[in-house]
């Protein structure tokens, strides 16, 4: 059993970190070594099974990053930018791996992550299910094959606690549609509308948000013109399928070289 690799994870007590640490305890692949959470958490110092309403399992909830992850094998992070930021530096003075969900980064946040990828393995991706990364793939072989007459727009809906947007996986979505064409996607999108807009510019890629009750994530991917569309979709109804694809990235990083990756990656999926 203590051969198994040691996962931490981050951001303990939300929805996604529940769900990871529920994920990581049912493998027979893993182990759950230790969880973090903010330094003013009502849930420091308690055991993580008591706290998420069961029997104890004998691991606390820290508030102390350096010393947690200075044990582990791999991180699963799904926090927010500051935190990941910091979490990646602390993974790479570990030599860990670092799995990062975490959406709404920055550039700065990226570059430095990029920094931390030279001593550690980082595996980031807005979405971590093998159906959506199909999706991206769809999308940009799609996007390749039909010119500018059809309009690109990414619609995507999520629960009303989330705090970004357009989310991670829409920007995925987006970026494997500009792929797809050759253009950049910082250069031709649209990511509101409000008022008197014009008319929408051909070849440009539209983001349309949605945020209500508890949707998990659903993204669609339309092809318009004039006559037809084309609506490439992903459904989401449990949020297991991003925690298996976090744990299967982790164990996949396990004794890769350091560097960053994705989870075409880890499914193989990657043409490059």
């Amino acid at each position: 059993m203590t051969d198994l690799p040691g996962i931490v994870v981050t951001g303990a007590s939300g929805r996604m970190g529940q769900m990871l640490i529920e994920t990581v305890q049912a493998s027979e692949r893993a182990r759950l070594i230790g969880v973090l959470e903010r330094s003013d958490h009502a849930w420091i110092g308690k055991d993580i099974g008591e706290a998420m309403g069961g029997a104890p399992v004998g691991i606390f909830v820290s508030d102390d990053p350096l010393e947690t992850i200075s044990k582990a094998h791999a991180v699963l992070d799904f926090t927010a930018p500051t935190a990941t930021v910091e979490f990646a530096a602390l993974a790479a003075q570990a030599r860990c791996v670092h799995v990062i969900g975490t959406t709404g980064l920055a550039n700065d946040d990226l570059s430095k992550i990029s920094a931390a990828g030279r001593h550690a393995t980082i595996i980031r991706a807005g979405n971590m299910s093998l159906g959506v990364n199909l999706l991206v793939q769809l999308t940009k072989k799609v996007a390749a094959a039909l010119d500018e007459d059809y309009d690109i727009e990414v619609i995507e809906a999520h629960h009303n606690k989330k705090v970004d947007a357009p989310s991670g996986t829409a920007l995925m979505l987006g970026q494997a549609a500009a792929d797809g064409r050759g253009i950049l996607l910082e250069q031709n999108a649209d990511r509101g509308r409000d008022g008197i807009t014009g008319a929408r510019k051909p070849g440009h890629i539209g983001f349309t948000a949605i945020r209500g009750g508890d949707i998990v994530g659903e993204h669609d991917v339309m092809f318009a013109t004039e006559g037809e569309r084309i609506i490439l979709r992903h459904v989401a109804s449990d949020r297991a399928v991003f925690a298996r694809g976090a744990l299967k990235a982790a164990l996949w990083g396990q004794g890769r070289k350091p560097g960053e990756y994705d989870m075409l990656d880890v499914l193989g999926l990657n043409e490059n």
